[in-house]
């Protein structure tokens, strides 16, 4: 049996986790693992850090060295940790109310100083794990054990907040597109600065049921229907249509400031930064093309002609039209 290298990260020790059936939370860790596979990122140099939450439980899952910190003060640990040992990945992995609200504050800081940090924040619209009350992130009209009757206020637009207070990399995805988590990750590796990739992410358990959306079913067909790509959206909005029902998601903002370990002198001269930078995307690159270039073979072997050469015994002849060369 072939095993995924990412199953290589899991402490199954410590298995079986709390999560609820149907959490958006496995998608998430599943994208980010095979983005750290794929560029055979140096567990050595990376680090976890969370606060507190579901999602904030994930890092005592993975075979990394991580750091379970205090409700709202990942990102405040984080910058701390990135600034004594510049030479570490540091990868925050949060959610709406633990870096929205109780951490808006170094969620600010954070962004406006282009701290160094790459941020996953799954946004679930809810506090899952304390009994599904209301959180910054929480729609209005909807339901949650603080909002019997619907969220009056209006909800915190996490990205926009990031782009608004300097991030240099910004995406939100939600757990329908699983592929587009993985490449947003995959990307912001090769960044510098402060590095968003938002997750909306169901929770059927504490927050969808209150709201019709009984199973993960339900909330990922929701995802589907109410949000929009960066590129449509724009479009529409140049034509006066009204948006007001879609969540805008892709790759919302995308800079090359210099990151703070740079403004302070801690991280290497920048040419050397930009050859390791350019080695990792050189990589990245190829494995897209080795990926394409399987799918286009599979593609062939898949035609009735190569097939009927397969069953008639033509191999030669099978294989030179798999190459792209003509029958004679």
């Amino acid at each position: 049996m072939v095993v995924h290298p990412s199953i290589t990260f899991l402490r199954e020790e410590r298995l079986p986790h709390i999560l609820c059936e149907g959490c958006g939370i496995g998608t998430i860790v599943n994208a980010l693992l095979e983005a750290i596979s794929e560029l055979e990122v140096d567990r050595e140099k990376l680090v976890f850090v969370s606060g507190i939450g579901c999602s904030s439980r994930v890092p005592g899952y993975l075979k990394f060295d991580s750091l379970h910190t205090t409700h709202g003060r990942a990102l405040a640990f984080a910058t701390g940790l990135k600034l004594a040992n510049p030479e570490l990945e540091v990868i925050v992995i949060t959610g709406d109310g633990d870096m929205a609200s109780i951490g808006g504050n170094h969620f600010l800081h954070a962004a406006r100083r282009n701290i160094d940090i790459l941020t996953i924040c799954v946004n679930n619209h809810t506090y899952g794990m304390t009994g599904g009350q209301a959180s910054p992130t929480t729609p209005r009209k909807w339901k949650s054990t603080t909002t019997p009757y619907g969220a009056i206020e209006p909800p915190m637009d996490i990205s926009k907040v990031a782009e608004a207070a300097g991030a240099n990399y910004v995406a939100r995805w939600s757990t329908a597109s699983p592929l587009q988590i993985k490449e947003a990750i995959n990307k912001a590796f090769q960044k510098e600065g402060f590095r968003l990739v938002e997750v909306l992410s169901q929770c059927p358990t504490a927050f969808g049921r209150r709201n019709k959306l009984r199973t993960a079913i339900d909330m990922l067909k929701w995802y589907k229907d109410h949000t929009i790509s960066i590129e449509k959206a724009e479009k529409l909005g140049e034509k006066g249509e009204d948006l007001s029902a879609f969540v805008v998601v892709g790759e919302l903002v995308d800079r090359n400031e210099p990151g703070l370990c740079r403004l302070y002198g801690l991280t290497e001269k920048k040419e050397e930064e930009e050859k390791k930078i350019e080695k990792r995307m050189k990589k990245r690159d190829g494995i897209k093309i080795d990926k394409e270039k399987i799918l286009r073979l599979l593609e062939k072997l898949s035609s009735p002609r190569v097939r009927a050469l397969m069953e008639e015994g033509e191999i030669e002849k099978a294989e030179n039209l798999l190459k792209g060369e003509d029958e004679k």
